[in-house]
């Protein structure tokens, strides 16, 4: 905890002064021009992978970046009205959807029973990802790295699908008001790879940007 409090000391002290007149800027109002949906893993930091800065990115972050298909309900649906509040208030021109390497949430899935007694929100959470379970394990029943690969991957096309299905999406990607991205991103070398989304296939970001 020291190193937390040693840390917020240095911003107060030293990196706020840095960039006080953004800040200052920033006091009444935010307008973010992407609204980011990673995982909540302490390896993915969403300004460090795009070098952007405060007020740049709205963010949201759950395990296993899952976006649920819209719905209102009577629960707290914490992604969903985050998502609501991004595109219907702050009107972010961007969406991207970032997955990754080694995500423990998406490996989860395939956990035994006994493993999730303790945690059946998050079991709950997974559940949304069954049907990607049952394709996966049809093609990668043994093979745990393509297993994960292909979940990761797999998860982020169904996040794109579910994301059509939020009000006001669908009609601003159509009027050309929005655009929308996937990206799965390798921890261990930093590669960004994006999801060409009539393809379905990826490739890294900056082959992307060339073409």
């Amino acid at each position: 905890m020291q190193d937390l409090i040693n840390g917020a000391i240095k911003f107060m002290q030293e990196d706020f002064k840095e960039h006080k007149e953004l800040f200052a800027s920033l006091k009444n109002k935010q307008s973010p021009h992407t609204l980011f949906i990673g995982c909540s893993d302490s390896r993915v930091i969403p300004n460090l992978i795009t070098n952007t800065g405060p007020g740049d990115l709205f963010v949201i972050r759950n395990v296993a970046n899952i976006i649920p298909p819209y719905h209102i309900g009577s629960d707290y649906l914490a992604t969903t009205s985050a998502i609501e509040y991004a595109v219907n208030a702050l009107k972010v021109k961007n969406i991207v959807v970032c997955g990754h390497s080694n995500c423990g949430g998406c490996n989860a899935l395939y956990a035994e029973e006994k493993e999730l007694e303790s945690a059946p929100n998050f079991k709950k959470w997974l559940s949304i990802l069954d049907s990607i379970k049952k394709s996966v394990l049809l093609f990668a029943k043994e093979d745990l790295a393509m297993r994960s690969w292909l979940t990761e991957k797999l998860n982020l096309l169904n996040s794109l699908q579910n994301l059509l299905t939020y009000p006001g999406i669908k009609e601003a990607l159509e009027e050309g008001k929005m655009e929308i991205h996937a990206w799965y991103y390798i921890i261990e070398t930093g590669e960004i790879y994006e999801c060409d989304i009539k393809t379905q296939n990826f490739s890294l970001i900056q082959n992307r940007r060339e073409q």
